[in-house]
C-alpha cells in the first residue's frame, strides 16, 4: 500500500506528455491519507490487525519479491512469529487475487502469472 499510495500522490503532481486524463489531482488527497481498511466494522483499519506499513512492506518485500524464506527475513531482526503469519496472511488471501480483475504490475514481481499458489487442499509451502 505504500507504494500505491506513492505512486498515487506522484500522478497528482505529473501528467505524463501523451496522456488522456486531467491534469492536477487525479486521486482525492482523503483517499490517499485516509487509513486503509477492509471496512468490515465500523472504526476499523488495517493497523488494527497488521504491523506498521514500513514493516509489513519490508516483510511482502522478502516474501514476494525476493523470494526470501521466514528464516532469512527473521534473520534481518524481524519477528518470526510475525513473519510467519504474514506469510500464512498471504497464502490465505490467494484466492482473493483470483477473483479480482488483473492490477498493475509497479514492481519486479505481480500476483499474477510471477506468482501463484494452490487454493486447494490447504496448501502451505514448508521450505
Amino acid at each position: 500500500k505504500t507504494e500505491v499510495f506513492k505512486l498515487s500522490a506522484w500522478r497528482n503532481h505529473n501528467r505524463p506528455a501523451d496522456c488522456l486524463g486531467p491534469e492536477g489531482e487525479v486521486i482525492p488527497e482523503n483517499i490517499i491519507t485516509k487509513p486503509p481498511s477492509a471496512e468490515l466494522r465500523e472504526n476499523q483499519t488495517d493497523q488494527d490487525s497488521l504491523p506498521p506499513y514500513d514493516v509489513l512492506d519490508d516483510i511482502l518485500r522478502g516474501l514476494v519479491e525476493n523470494e526470501e524464506s521466514v528464516d532469512d527475513i527473521s534473520s534481518r531482526g524481524h519477528d518470526r512469529p510475525l513473519v510467519e503469519r504474514v506469510e500464512h496472511l498471504l497464502y490465505i488471501a490467494e484466492y482473493k487475487r483470483r477473483q479480482a480483475a488483473p492490477g498493475v504490475k509497479i514492481t519486479r514481481r505481480n500476483f499474477g502469472r510471477d506468482r501463484r499458489y494452490p487454493i486447494t487442499n490447504r496448501f502451505r509451502d514448508r521450505t
